[in-house]
């Protein structure tokens, strides 16, 4: 059984609903106009000024469980704020709860010095700077990460980075004034899994360089966007390491374990939405002498994407209350789960609507081509469905020994 919510969590849950009525659907269209004007890679001023109206509410770092930083809800808790906002591209930054944000700042909090946490966790709670995320590289199947090849060497009080990455969301973004790196510093440790780190680096590094952004389907995500990112011997304080060399991957599955409920439950906001858009649509229109609504095959994908959504929804909260109760680790198998799940039910919600709206789901008028561009993308973010199809099946042939 799911635990009821607490009257704190409703009301924050109200909060945001009705936050979103007021500000964010409004002012969609208005914050896509101004990205679309003059440099398309400046933050956007009605975002920063929205931003400013969710903190004086106090809705802002809804997440990080188990910290005083933040807001202090559970994971489970938190999923339920995460449904409305993932209705809107725009919300969770005007939270201040956006990706990679939250999980460099999950990161930081967990596993920075105290020095370290002051002179850049602060500042991303207070929504000063933003960060990126640097995992990912164009040279190697990224999807083992072991794979990775970018080298973390210490040379007296320094380390010295070199590697080349990609996927690297937010290093486009001027606002980008740090990034967390994982790279090899024990290459020959028998251990595949104690051979990477993770350390801090300052975007204004000597040696780092921004390659070029990377789109999505054809969408930039200006001014986030994702980037391809160059380090060249680039030196940082042995101070920066996380936690200390060879504990890479550990911190990688304590960061990426919210996180994918974080994706999942904005998925499933993503795809309530695109229902609604569909009944709307369908209603409106008439083929072949009747509403496409009273089609038997339109009938049948609004019944089973209602289905499909109910059951993500289910399945998310299910593994955000587990990970609560249990930890991470004894939920890993019903989070790589819903990392299957969700994106897919949003690509095939989204889909539907898409075919639902004719020529028009094609274009940039209705919002569905980058919904379905977002669920896409993260049918590979965080990692793709046939790695974590795989550990449900080793976790599930581990019960029948």
């Amino acid at each position: 059984m799911l635990p009821d919510l607490t009257d704190k969590t409703k009301d924050l849950l109200e909060k945001v609903e009705k936050f979103m009525d007021d500000h964010i659907y409004p002012n969609e269209q208005n914050i896509a106009e101004e990205i679309n004007t003059g440099d398309r890679w400046q933050p956007s001023k009605i975002m920063e000024d929205l931003k400013a109206k969710a903190r004086s509410q106090a809705l802002w770092n809804l997440f990080l469980p188990e910290s005083d930083r933040g807001a202090g809800l559970t994971n489970y808790e938190y999923s339920h704020l995460c449904e409305p906002m993932g209705r809107s591209t725009f919300a969770p930054e005007v939270f201040n709860c956006s990706a990679p944000d939250t999980g460099n700042m999950e990161v930081l909090e967990r596993y920075a010095t105290e020095e370290i946490k002051e002179q850049w966790l602060t500042p991303l709670l207070a929504g000063e700077i933003r960060s990126a995320f640097a995992m990912t590289e164009p040279l190697v199947a990224s999807s083992d990460a072991t794979n990775i090849e970018s080298s973390i060497q210490k040379e007296d009080e320094e380390y010295v980075i070199n590697g080349r990455k990609w996927w690297t969301s937010g290093a486009n973004d001027p606002r980008c004034k740090v990034l967390i790196f994982m790279g090899k510093t024990d290459p020959n440790n028998s251990d595949r899994y104690k051979q990477q780190s993770m350390i801090v680096v300052p975007m204004d590094s000597d040696g780092i360089k921004v390659l070029r952004h990377l789109p999505v389907f054809g969408f930039d995500d200006a001014p986030h966007g994702h980037a391809e990112v160059l380090f060249e011997n680039v030196r940082v304080p042995t101070a920066n390491i996380l936690l200390g060399e060879g504990r890479g991957f550990e911190i990688a599955q304590g960061r990426l374990g919210p996180g994918r409920i974080h994706h999942c439950m904005r998925l499933t906001g993503l795809a309530e939405r695109a229902l609604e858009a569909m009944c709307k649509r369908t209603k409106s229109r008439v083929a072949f002498g009747k509403p496409v609504s009273e089609q038997t095959v339109t009938q049948e994908r609004i019944a089973e994407s209602r289905i499909m959504i109910d059951q993500c929804r289910l399945l998310t909260l299910y593994a955000a209350h587990k990970m609560d109760t249990l930890g991470n680790k004894e939920a890993r198998k019903e989070i790589a789960m819903i990392k299957v799940a969700a994106p897919n039910m949003a690509c095939k919600v989204t889909d539907w609507a898409i075919q639902a709206h004719g020529g028009g789901g094609l274009t940039t008028d209705f919002g569905l081509a980058k919904m379905y561009a977002n669920a896409r993308l993260l049918r590979l973010a965080d990692g793709p469905d046939e790695v974590h199809r795989n550990q449900i099946a080793r976790l599930e042939l581990k019960r029948h020994n």
